[in-house]
């Protein structure tokens, strides 16, 4: 069983994505900036490389749907649905 916690703040958005069984952090990121033109999600890839994503995020659903995308993502995410 995966869970997924969110911290979210006022202008940011933490997260951790664990692997329950294992106790195992799967991926783990934060948006900054948030509801500001220049925002950017920085992530942990699964081989430990960090990722930085610049986008327009003007509000937390806006944030929170790209996180979901980038756990998904067939080059960066670690979940396949």
């Amino acid at each position: 069983m995966k869970i997924l916690v969110l911290n979210c703040g006022s202008s940011s958005i933490k997260y951790k994505l664990y692997e329950m069984t294992t106790k195992e952090v799967l991926a783990q990121g934060g948006i900054e900036k948030l509801g500001l033109p220049d925002s950017f999600l920085k992530f942990k890839m699964p081989d430990g490389s960090k990722k930085t994503i610049e986008k327009n995020m003007p509000e937390h659903t806006v944030g929170v749907q790209l996180i979901f995308d980038t756990l998904t993502n067939p080059e960066y995410g670690c979940i396949k649905s």
